[in-house]
């Protein structure tokens, strides 16, 4: 991944000179246990020690970390400058920010993003002590739209790594159909999933324990729910996965929807065409309006819309989130104006975004009909990455 890393930190220095930030500093500590989500993002490997990552507006890259942890920052060659001390990192520290003199210091917290909100209480009380006698203890603000501008204009090395996991997982989804059939409990396709991401040596893109989500029917649990070992992929039911891999570090987040058809069935009924139609047709109204510069909140009122005027209720999520290394990849969202979201969908969505649109409908009496798509943000709208569901298929009973 170093590769990876040296292509971010390069987009840092143009991200700071552009939001006018003169210094950032990631501060962590055991990182294996309580990592700051952006550190994958500028350092390949884990820190143990108090460390203090500093990144300047004039393309500076200062590393302090502790004793026999040194080489390994160095041998990245990503940073232009490594200390390490043994007893305190507080003179290092404090020496480094006196030389750079900076007008502000972006740390890793945020009301908005999760992703930007990697700084524990306990490390943020510890650098006020830390830098109690001099001027910066004043001079913090938040480093979210730094960390939100760099995890969203995905690199070209990123945008390759989504894209296969997206193929992955479209390739899985074949061989489900092949597997797939009544009688098959939740359970069943659940494990069938994890064991074909396996097979292919990838991991999954969130919890094991709910990826892939499996719904057959009406008494499914809705959104993240466990699979039943009782619940099967029942005849008159609609059958839907929610599902993604992460494939070299990088992750998909696709859904699919199949009809289960009755004996002499040839097509969905019409009620089950209607939801699916209205599902697809309000994703390519989001995609329409989905371009640089357009916040995120007129994106999903475009999907909204198709849904309440088909007159379904109004489903109750945002029509899309950011993917990368993470499968809710912070930023900006597709989403309502609702307190839940803050003001994530008000951030201008950016060329380099990559995006799922994603939205369902439940059908009385056979359960829950939704699509799920990833795009990436192009100068004048939108890419598919992924193969768009175009119709609805029927499960081979």
């Amino acid at each position: 991944m170093t590769q990876l890393v040296h292509e971010k930190l390069h987009q840092v220095e143009g991200i700071l000179k552009e939001l006018d930030i003169d210094c950032w500093l990631t501060f962590v500590r055991e990182t294996t246990d309580a990592g700051d989500p952006v550190l994958p993002l500028i350092l390949d490997h884990p820190l143990t020690w108090q460390s203090a990552l500093i990144l300047t507006q004039s393309g500076e890259r200062i590393a302090i970390v502790g004793k026999y942890e040194d080489e390994a920052v160095r041998s990245s060659g990503a940073w232009s400058k490594v200390l390490t001390y043994v007893q305190s990192i507080k003179e290092p520290l404090c020496n480094e920010l006196n030389r750079l003199q900076p007008k502000e210091v972006a740390l890793n917290y945020s009301l908005n993003d999760v992703k930007a909100d990697g700084l524990t209480f306990g490390l943020f009380e510890l650098l006020k002590q830390h830098l109690s006698e001099t001027p910066f203890a004043s001079r913090f603000l938040s480093a979210e739209k730094i960390i939100g501008t760099l995890r969203g204009r995905k690199s070209p090395g990123e945008i390759q790594r989504v894209r296969r996991a997206i193929a992955t997982t479209e390739e899985i989804f074949l061989d489900l159909t092949r597997y797939a059939r009544p009688g098959h409990t939740e359970i069943d396709i659940h494990g069938h999933l994890h064991d074909a991401a396996a097979r292919r040596h990838v991991g999954l893109a969130w919890e094991a324990a709910l990826c892939p989500s499996v719904t057959t029917g009406p008494g499914s649990m809705a959104g993240h729910g466990f699979p039943s070992d009782q619940l099967c992929v029942s005849e008159g039911n609609i059958f839907h996965i929610d599902y993604g891999v992460r494939r070299d570090g990088y992750c998909s987040d696709l859904q699919r929807s199949w009809y289960v058809p009755r004996t002499g069935e040839t097509r969905p009924p019409e009620s089950v065409q209607k939801g699916f139609d209205t599902v697809r047709r309000a994703i390519l109204a989001a995609a329409e309006v989905l371009q640089p510069g357009v916040e995120g909140w007129t994106v999903d009122a475009a999907a909204r819309r198709v849904v309440i005027e088909a007159g379904y209720p109004e489903y109750q999520h945002a029509t899309g989130h950011q993917v990368g290394r993470a499968c809710h990849d912070g930023g900006g969202v597709l989403g309502p104006q609702w307190e839940r979201y803050g003001q994530t969908p008000f951030f201008p969505i950016e060329e380099g975004n990559i995006f799922t649109l994603e939205l369902g409908v439940d059908l009385e009496g056979r359960g829950y009909l939704g699509l799920e798509e990833m795009v990436l943000v192009t100068k004048k709208g939108i890419e598919w990455l992924s193969s768009p569901q175009e119709s609805l298929p029927l499960l081979p009973v």
